[in-house]
């Protein structure tokens, strides 16, 4: 098993994990707690040995399976590549006939890449984003 996340209250997710770290190892499983992270405000305070592991990432910092979670640097890194991918895609579709390009452009190098990063979070900070593309 690679990937597993878990949400809720504090005392639940470490319940959550026992039980995981449980079962995995009767399986010969282990959890490798620093490839663990820990997902939480700042303001949070973690008191469980078990969470005390885990890599601490900042809420604003969150990215799943490639695509931002919540507004911040994130997102907006996210936005800045596809915005780079897209102006270094359109300087190479010279090269192709124009009904090739434009296939390639829709279907490969812009809707879904920029759906997958930015759709979640579509907020005006992502709006303003879009206008120095």
């Amino acid at each position: 098993m690679d990937y597993v996340s878990l949400g809720g209250p504090v005392d639940r997710v470490v319940s959550d994990i026992t039980e995981i770290s449980k079962v995995g190892s009767s399986m010969g499983l282990t959890l490798n707690p620093s490839k663990c992270e820990l997902i939480a405000h700042q303001d949070l305070s973690v008191k469980d040995d078990c969470l005390l592991l885990f890599v601490r990432v900042n809420v604003s910092d969150v990215t799943l399976l490639g695509a931002p979670l919540f507004p911040g640097p994130e997102l907006d890194k996210a936005w800045s590549d596809r915005c780079a991918d897209l102006a270094r895609a359109v300087d190479r579709l010279d090269a192709v006939s124009s009904q090739d390009a434009l296939i390639l452009l829709r279907s490969s190098f812009s809707a879904p890449k920029v759906l997958h990063a930015v759709l979640p979070l579509w907020t005006t900070h992502a709006c303003r984003l879009l206008i120095p593309c």
